[in-house]
């Protein structure tokens, strides 16, 4: 072969190996990412009213304002070929103060106009708390979009769940597909989605650096367990859940109503971390219990 030939390959190569990295370098820096957390003096607050972290060239991370809504919660897209998702709509109704439609739209136009296709939108929800579907109505009516409802037979209908919570279900966007394993206890509806993209774990409310509200201590105690298993079956790069309240000192969270987290711990929580809260919830028993630990704090109500 022809020594051009050759070193014209073997560039090629170095660029495709050096792209992948640089990808692989972004997506891993999620553990460092500094994300929008409020202010001390909200009417001097200069955040934007939705923060958007772009984790590859089809999924993203957005956060909400603090100072909009102290829950600040988090949200999530993924793009297939075919379909978007969209998990939950955050804390805000008013689409001035948070114009999340328009963000999600204007994200899906610009992938739209880079792959020359045209997808349809799917809104869904980790759970149906009022900080995460605020902005439903922001989709609703809107073109080439389906929201999905919020009460437990509505999620069972749209998913096809066939033997809820012992059996998951699957959405293909497609060439990328979404597993859904339901979750009950922190809501009776929650449920977990696992990207076979690139590996991360949506949590919900279930399970975050933060206060882990649990409204039925038994279901909550099974799903961590069917989480637990799910975890040790598959690869997971990151699991994310919607709040952030603790902070980075081990133990210490933020108190409920917080406009201003410059000490926040970071998004993602571990394997490990999962793994201890099954542990203690098998140690409590049936007895529920406040329990406090480095980055969440077991909190029945």
């Amino acid at each position: 072969m022809p020594y051009r030939v050759c070193y014209l390959i073997f560039s090629l190569l170095l660029i495709n190996l050096m792209s992948c990295k640089v990808l692989h370098n972004r997506f891993s820096k999620l553990d460092h990412t500094v994300w929008i957390h409020g202010a001390s003096d909200c009417s001097k607050n200069t955040d934007p009213l939705i923060q958007v972290v772009q984790l590859n060239r089809n999924t993203w991370i957005l956060r909400q304002n603090k100072c909009v809504n102290y829950e600040a919660p988090f949200m999530y897209l993924f793009i297939g070929n075919k379909k978007a998702l969209l998990m939950d709509t955050g804390a805000t109704e008013d689409e001035k103060q948070f114009p999340l439609y328009q963000t999600v739209s204007k994200l899906i136009e610009h992938w739209e106009k880079e792959n020359k296709a045209s997808i349809e939108l799917i809104v869904a929800h980790t759970h149906s708390h009022g900080d995460h579907v605020a902005a439903d109505l922001q989709f609703k009516n809107k073109p080439r979009t389906t929201v999905v409802g919020l009460n437990i037979n509505e999620v069972k209908t749209f998913f096809n769940f066939q033997n809820w919570p012992f059996e998951n279900s699957k959405l293909d966007l497609g060439g990328r597909v979404i597993e859904f394993i339901p979750i009950p206890g922190h809501q009776i509806a929650s449920i977990a989605a696992y990207d076979d993209q690139i590996k991360i774990l949506l949590t919900g409310d279930s399970f975050y650096p933060g206060r882990l509200y649990i409204a039925d201590w038994n279901s909550f105690k099974l799903s961590t367990q069917r989480l637990c298993d799910f975890v040790s079956n598959h690869q997971i790069s990151y699991i994310l859940g919607n709040h952030i309240e603790m902070t980075k000192t081990a133990g210490k969270d933020y108190p409920t109503g917080t406009t201003f987290q410059p000490n926040e711990h970071v998004l993602p929580l571990k394997a490990s971390d999962l793994f201890l809260l099954n542990n203690s919830l098998k140690k409590l028993g049936k007895n529920p219990k406040r329990e406090v630990h480095d980055n969440f704090i077991i909190y029945p109500k």
